[in-house]
């Protein structure tokens, strides 16, 4: 089973060949967004629409069979500002759906939220950073934030700096503020591969940690 938020969520399901092409798309719209004076924030900018693009093409068309009961994306509602978990989709398009409300940041990506099922939502970040389903299997928890996570980078061993903030855990560091503006103004094309390699080697470090954990099978 697989849990998330905001980007966390939303190519769980991409077949493995595709993320490849994947990593190329945003590498290739993050370029595009450097060219304007605003990057994201310019009018000629539409992040939900290039997201909406790229899951309509990697997707496979039962995706959202594969994803009911096994992925549970955390959104925020706008209504009350509760944190909603879905994981049942009667269509692909749905999912979709679920997915880029749980993408939205207000402003950043517009001002009217869209909706799954009738009910607007917001970036399921707001109110769950770290979602987990009601499993009693192990939870293998995933950040591109420093915090006190599974997988996630390693600043600094001072765990007293971290915070909890949305049920999830955040170191402050200056490495982790930067992080911060990447994920909002993205970076060069060879800060991006760094940070790609990064999250390659964070998850080989946890599987040779734990490797009496998870056996290879």
């Amino acid at each position: 089973d697989f849990g998330g938020g905001s980007g966390g969520s939303s190519f769980a399901l991409c077949p493995l060949k595709a993320l490849n092409d994947l990593k190329e798309f945003f590498f290739a719209l993050a370029t595009e967004v450097r060219k304007t004076i605003l990057g994201p924030l310019s009018p000629k900018c539409s992040l939900l629409a290039n997201l909406k693009t790229v899951l309509q093409r990697m997707l496979p068309e039962d995706s959202y069979l594969l994803a009911s009961g096994r992925l549970h994306i955390s959104l925020t509602r706008v209504m009350d500002g509760q944190n909603v978990m879905a994981s049942e989709f009667s269509s692909k398009e749905e999912l979709i759906q679920a997915l880029l409300c749980s993408c939205f940041l207000p402003i950043y990506c517009g001002f009217i939220p869209p909706s799954y099922r009738g009910v607007r939502y917001v970036d399921g970040g707001f109110t769950g950073l770290q979602p987990v389903s009601s499993l009693e299997e192990p939870v293998i928890t995933v950040s591109p934030f420093t915090g006190e996570l599974d997988i996630c980078p390693r600043d600094c061993p001072a765990i007293f700096f971290c915070f909890q903030i949305f049920n999830g855990s955040i170191q402050i560091s200056i490495e982790n503020l930067c992080r911060i503006s990447y994920a909002l103004f993205p970076p060069s094309t060879m800060v991006l591969n760094d940070i790609f390699s990064q999250g390659y080697q964070d998850t080989a470090l946890f599987l040779y940690r734990n490797s009496k954990c998870y056996p290879r099978t």
